[in-house]
């Protein structure tokens, strides 16, 4: 099977460099005309220039590809409906939305300035959101939609001195959960990528040995494949340096004792219990997890 993305319309935010390049010019080549959204500024998310997303498009084009420039910071809604509303009037559709745009203001809690945690939350969780409104209905009309949300494993294990950045991605996790049961009905796909590759965002959290294995060409699988016209939804991907692996917000089978009967002291008497990943499973929405809270999954 090839994945071709003949005739398709993609907007990839962050662009201009890292990933967002390397999935720009895999699409292009895919055959996807493709919209290169780079602010072009700093890795903490300061300064503006549009070079970065327009030295992208000028590599699709002496391949032959078909792209444009664009400059919108993913913060400013009337920015962002803008360049959808110039993309549908030049191509007519917008098929792929990637949510890559992203900063770094690392610091630990007790220095983490509130300033420094709303921009970094403004930036990866209100810019993914803004982008995907901006797309959303009409991706509704079309009847055909994939979107694809970028988390992180901050976002779903934790790192010491992000918790700016781990909140904003878990938080994008929750919003492609929802979306993903809103756009069924509609084909619209929405699914997440958690990529672990070498870019300026993490050039220096990771030893040199280990960054040469990690090129962004590494991820770039996983992503195209969901973003494709085969791609599931609700689905959350590890990818980088080789390796592909999948992740699920799981629930165990823990205990069931009644609102009479259950205690503080039961919890903690019974939490290695409550604990024990055996038979584990995977609810397909939070109405599936109030079965299991009232014992009506806990058969088998």
């Amino acid at each position: 099977m090839t994945i071709s993305f003949e005739g398709r319309v993609a907007i990839i935010t962050g662009a201009g460099g890292g990933l967002g390049r390397a999935y720009a010019l895999d699409l292009a080549r895919r055959g996807a005309k493709v919209v290169v959204n780079d602010l072009g500024g700093a890795r903490d998310g300061s300064g503006a220039s549009l070079s970065a997303a327009q030295a992208v498009v000028d590599e699709i084009t002496a391949f032959g590809g078909e792209a444009m420039a664009n400059g919108a910071s993913v913060t400013d809604m009337a920015a962002v409906e803008k360049m959808v509303a110039n993309v549908k009037e030049r191509w007519g559709r917008v098929d792929i939305l990637i949510n890559n745009a992203g900063i770094l203001r690392d610091k630990t809690f007790v220095k983490m300035t509130l300033d420094d945690f709303r921009t970094v939350i403004d930036v990866h969780l209100m810019g993914s959101v803004n982008c995907t409104k901006a797309v959303w209905e009409l991706m509704r009309e079309q009847g055909y939609g994939r979107i694809l949300m970028t988390t992180s494993s901050t976002g779903l294990y934790g790192n010491f001195g992000q918790a700016n950045y781990g909140a904003a991605k878990l938080a994008l996790v929750g919003l492609m959960k929802t979306l993903a049961l809103e756009g069924a009905k509609y084909n619209v796909h929405v699914n997440t990528i958690a990529p672990l590759a070498a870019t300026r965002m993490t050039e220096d959290l990771m030893p040199p040995a280990m960054l040469e294995k990690l090129g962004p060409e590494t991820v770039v699988p996983a992503s195209v494949y969901l973003v494709s016209e085969e791609a599931p939804t609700n689905v959350i991907l590890n990818a980088g340096g080789g390796g592909v692996e999948r992740a699920y917000v799981t629930l165990t089978r823990g205990i069931h004792l009644g609102a009479d009967e259950l205690t503080a002291e039961n919890v903690a008497a019974r939490f290695a219990e409550i604990s024990d990943r055996t038979g584990e499973v995977a609810p397909d929405n939070g109405g599936a997890q109030a079965a299991m809270a009232l014992g009506g999954a806990r058969a088998g």
